[in-house]
């Protein structure tokens, strides 16, 4: 697909040079909508209140980012935060975000708000998905939690669901994440033909197939101590063009 090669080129710039607050290209969320009709699927809750901290610096093998970025966690109300790019260069097609943070926080700043304003500066929608996080006690730690992929599922449906709205597309939906949220992409593309939870409502029958996926510097994609893909992870039929970057 010709349109996940320059995205993906986008994307991998994010990577390697992170904007300063008078730098970054302005990108104001046009709306929040919430993910699901009422409480998320199998959300025990009791993990506090959602908030936001800041992040350690950070330090990366070819740029040191010496100032802290914004993370937000405890999330237990899913959410999508659109921002549609100036009319007059809107391509019509869009990106789920979903920022990476070990599925135990997200970088909301840096993989999410910055990548919606460089996709933003390409004439693209970027919607940032706030999945749950992080992974409650009945999840293996060390392991992707369960409830982010139903979040991603049930986010691309209703991106897809809501096109006209949005003014997308509705076959020019694609995902990206960074580090567990690439994990969370590649899964979104390739676990599309079961859902992880029962349905909610007509929203679920849209497809939630994406059209193709970009995932930067992925997580949990190769099992361990062994050169091979991690269990579970599987290729099927119909599985969108995916573009990896590490």
């Amino acid at each position: 697909m010709r349109l996940a090669v320059p995205l993906a080129a986008a994307l991998v710039g994010i990577c390697g040079a992170r904007f300063s607050s008078a730098e970054a290209p302005g990108a104001t969320p046009s709306e929040v909508v919430r993910l699901w009709p009422g409480k998320a699927p199998d959300e025990p809750g009791g993990i506090g209140d959602e908030y936001v901290r800041m992040s350690p610096k950070l330090d990366r093998t070819q740029v040191e980012v010496t100032e802290s970025t914004r993370m937000v966690t405890n999330v237990t109300t899913p959410t999508l935060t659109v921002y549609r790019p100036a009319k007059d260069r809107d391509v019509g097609a869009a990106v789920l975000i979903c920022p990476g943070g070990g599925y135990w926080n997200l970088y909301w700043e840096l993989e999410g708000e910055e990548a919606a304003a460089w996709l933003n500066s390409l004439g693209v929608t970027g919607i940032v998905l706030k999945s749950r996080v992080p992974g409650r006690p009945d999840e293996p730690k060390g392991e992707p939690a369960r409830r982010p992929l139903q979040d991603v599922q049930r986010a691309v449906s209703l991106v897809r669901s809501k096109a006209k709205e949005f003014g997308i597309n509705p076959g020019r939906i694609g995902i990206a994440g960074f580090s567990a949220g690439g994990h969370l992409a590649v899964a979104a593309a390739t676990e599309f033909g079961t859902r992880a939870y029962a349905p909610a409502d007509e929203i679920d029958k849209v497809s939630c197939r994406p059209d193709f996926a970009v995932a930067v510097y992925s997580g949990y994609l190769k099992a361990k101590d062994r050169d091979e893909l991690a269990p579970g992870l599987r290729v099927p039929p119909g599985t969108p063009p995916i573009f990896l970057a590490h």
